[in-house]
């Protein structure tokens, strides 16, 4: 096939939902002429995620979309690790080889890009110096693009309208972390305009812990494991809230009374080997209910000899395989927001927790625009029965 014809099909085959504006090449020049467009290839172009259109959004409110893609590069509340910062570039760099164009999963049996306008939104620059005006600066950043209207391409944009007190069509927002501290701004924001949020949280770590004695400093108290007890002082999530992963020491059974007290429950890494997927999902199903649900995925949820790159890595966690599993089960619940968090790169080898994260975040895409998990069917090994999975 003709290179310059081969490269215009390409072009073409884009989806008018993705709103990507495609300049015609002047054929009077030699590139153009010869080879067509400059297209980006999976190593090359500028660094947005999937190769999305990328806009500065705070600086513009003509910028219309149904989902963004938000960098918070904010890592000064961990306790062990630091590094986070530096997380949404690495997810950024670990989509590289993903793309609008070839976008169909075959796991969920559609392409969520062309279900909703998506783009992406940059980073917010938060402070590294004064962690009480970074907190303000995300929580004023999400509230900004959350009120923004919707671009309406979304499938499921009306879903959010349904959702809001408002009753308006509100984009949703998917999230790169930056440290786990930034749920709390963003509950937030999701608060003013949904009111109180069931958390699906994933997480080896419960962060509910209890914040420091009344002798500290009023700052001191914000961490990337209290966020949640915060969030709970704060009324700004519903008594529906469940972990996914957990498998870290406590001081003792009386935290997990406290966990309860803030709205969780729990649900433990071994509980995959005891119970399977699927009732895992049916768990966090019937916990969330119909009501708001913001999902918050911390990289260490999976097992740190997949991905290592994380600030506190917890041994014998979940395969990216069995999480992927139950993430494709939760399709059909009201998401309005999503993050992952904790990818700090310098702990990295090989770009390996990068590229996953990057497709963890294509899955929440698919769940944001799916109303039920994808229904396959598969011929069993025995006597050639075909069921459904």
């Amino acid at each position: 096939m003709n290179v310059l014809l081969f490269t215009a099909i390409t072009l073409v085959s884009v989806s008018a939902h993705q709103h990507v504006l495609i300049d015609t090449p002047n054929q009077q020049e030699p590139w153009a002429a010869k080879y067509g467009g400059q297209v980006d290839l999976s190593f090359s172009g500028p660094l947005s995620y999937s190769h999305l259109p990328y806009a500065r959004c705070l600086d513009d409110p003509s910028t219309a979309f149904d989902i963004a893609i938000l960098g918070m590069p904010f890592d000064t509340a961990t306790t062990y690790r630091p590094g986070a910062r530096f997380g949404p570039s690495a997810i950024r760099l670990g989509s590289r080889r993903q793309s609008a164009q070839g976008g169909y999963a075959l796991n969920w049996m559609t392409n969520p890009y062309l279900s909703a306008k998506i783009i992406d939104c940059g980073d917010v620059p938060v402070s590294p110096f004064d962690n009480a005006l970074a907190i303000d600066q995300i929580a004023t950043a999400y509230t900004t693009l959350l009120n923004r209207p919707s671009a309406g391409d979304d499938v499921q944009g009306s879903l959010t309208g349904r959702l809001a007190k408002d009753g308006v069509d509100h984009p949703r927002i998917v999230t790169l972390g930056g440290d786990h501290t930034i749920v709390w701004p963003i509950l937030r924001s999701l608060h003013q305009v949904y009111g109180p949020i069931s958390v699906i949280h994933f997480d080896a770590h419960i962060d509910t812990w209890p914040t420091l004695a009344s002798n500290a400093s009023e700052q001191s108290r914000v961490t990337h494991g209290t966020f949640f007890t915060l969030a709970f002082e704060e009324g700004l999530m519903s008594n529906t809230s469940i972990h996914a992963g957990i498998r870290n020491k406590l001081q003792g059974p009386e935290l997990i009374e406290h966990d309860e007290a803030v709205g969780f429950e729990l649900i433990m890494a071994d509980d995959i080997d005891d119970f399977g997927t699927d009732a895992l999902i049916r768990k966090i199903r019937t916990r969330v209910g119909n009501s708001p649900v913001y999902l918050s995925f911390d990289i260490d949820t999976i097992d740190p000899g997949q991905a290592p790159a994380t600030g506190t890595p917890e041994p014998a966690g979940w395969t990216s395989r069995e999480t992927k599993r139950i993430l494709r089960g939760l399709a059909g619940l009201n998401f309005v927001g999503a993050d992952i968090v904790e990818v700090a790169p310098a702990y990295d080898n090989a770009d390996i927790t990068g590229i996953l994260a990057a497709g963890l975040v294509d899955d929440f895409l698919t769940l944001f625009v799916q109303d039920e998990p994808p229904k396959r069917r598969t011929t069993e090994f025995n006597h050639g029965a075909r069921d459904d999975l």
